[in-house]
């Protein structure tokens, strides 16, 4: 095997320069600031876990984690996403904490790439997790929430789409009645393969009805939340106890959202489902910017922490940072402007340095450099807004 050039970094792993680490320490703060407003509290977990553990409750497929054995020879993987290991911490070190928690991070994943799939194999994400709370109050503030970050960061146009596994699951299974059936048809669903969807329902030969009823379910993605309100009230009818019970939630859940004046921006699709298995309840997804694909996307996982011992209930969302940078218009680099120099000699290396420490004491951002170590004064000055010389017996001149 050829050995890399010295400037080429491993498949899906790229470096962040000086202005687009500012914009991410701006969104961090912005972010750290809001969630703290709301009463989550930040924690982190460390980057390598448990194969037999993390790695299996993910719900990542296998060869997507980055696996390999720690000085013990114990399997152990980077942390693919961040709601299990909060599970994990919610079931053990916060075990006798009270309901509900309301937990926050900051944190890189890593999930492996293939060459030809051009995604990140690490990327930064935010998110929130609210553990303990069934009621759909609690998926009406973590929408909420997630909306208010999108906001204040700068998003244009930030929309929803929620939708529902659960009531997918159920409607499903109460027309095919097995469980891998059901698996596949919301895989083709989560690819948005329309005309897949139709080919493998034609495949099965099922009644007429349940066909009709399928193919008309994948077609109503294209409706308004009203005519898709209507079209669910149709499919409960005739249809199984969970079915109705999950459409009661849902006719819950755009009660609280028009209460809390969200209604106008939530796109109501039950057609969405993600592509993380351990998700039973309310799923959604935000977009903004004018970009074809998610920033941002969460639901309901009430099973998950049953894998841990701690049969509970919980709900939580993620925003990737780097599609949210792809997504926001970047304003122009004022920052380094908004920064100072005092440019100085020898003589007068202490005048310099207490005038530096008093201008940063009073919150502004000073690069103290000495003369012979630029090599181009020209370009070094302008990329500041204010310069400072100390360069002769003068205090200072400007």
């Amino acid at each position: 095997m050829s050995q890399p050039y010295m400037f080429e970094k491993p498949l899906g792993l790229r470096d962040t320069l000086p202005r687009a680490q500012q914009e991410i320490s701006r969104l961090e703060l912005i972010f750290q600031r809001e969630l703290q407003r709301w009463g989550y509290d930040f924690i982190k977990t460390p980057a390598l876990e448990y194969a037999e553990t993390i790695g299996r409750a993910s719900a990542i497929a296998d060869n997507r984690l980055f696996k390999f054995l720690d000085a013990e020879g114990h399997p152990v993987v980077l942390r693919p996403d961040m709601t299990t290991p909060i599970a994990r911490i919610a079931a053990s070190s916060l075990r006798d904490a009270p309901l509900p928690l309301r937990l926050a991070y900051t944190a890189d994943l890593y999930r492996s790439q293939r060459k030809e799939g051009g995604h990140p194999s690490e990327f930064e994400q935010t998110g929130a997790e609210l553990i303990g709370d069934a009621t759909p109050y609690a998926d009406v503030e973590v929408i909420s929430l997630m909306m208010s970050l999108l906001e204040k960061s700068g998003l244009a146009s930030v929309r929803l789409a929620v939708g529902h596994v659960g009531f997918v699951n159920a409607f499903f299974y109460d027309l095919v009645k097995d469980k891998e059936i059901v698996k596949r048809l919301r895989n083709l669903l989560y690819n948005k393969n329309d005309v897949g969807f139709h080919e493998y329902v034609a495949s099965l030969n099922l009644p007429d009805n349940a066909s009709k009823r399928l193919n008309t379910f994948v077609d109503s993605r294209r409706m308004n939340n009203e005519e898709t309100l209507a079209y669910i009230e149709t499919l409960v009818s005739g249809s199984a106890t969970p079915v109705h019970s999950y459409y009661r939630n849902i006719l819950e859940l755009i009660h609280l959202l028009k209460l809390d004046h969200l209604e106008s921006r939530i796109d109501l699709d039950i057609t969405l489902v993600p592509h993380l298995s351990y998700y039973t309840g309310f799923v959604f997804q935000g977009f903004g910017g004018n970009l074809g694909f998610p920033v941002a996307s969460g639901g309901r996982y009430d099973d998950l922490l049953a894998k841990f011992n701690r049969p509970c209930p919980a709900t939580g969302f993620g925003i990737r940072l780097d599609r949210l940078m792809s997504a926001i218009k970047i304003p122009e680099d004022k920052r380094a402007k908004r920064k100072s120099a005092v440019i100085y000699n020898r003589e007068n290396a202490g005048t310099a340095m207490r005038f530096a420490a008093e201008e940063r004491e009073k919150g502004r951002a000073v690069v103290l450099q000495h003369a012979d170590g630029i090599d181009n004064p020209d370009q070094f000055e302008q990329q500041f807004e204010t310069v400072n010389y100390f360069l002769d017996r003068t205090e200072t001149g400007e």
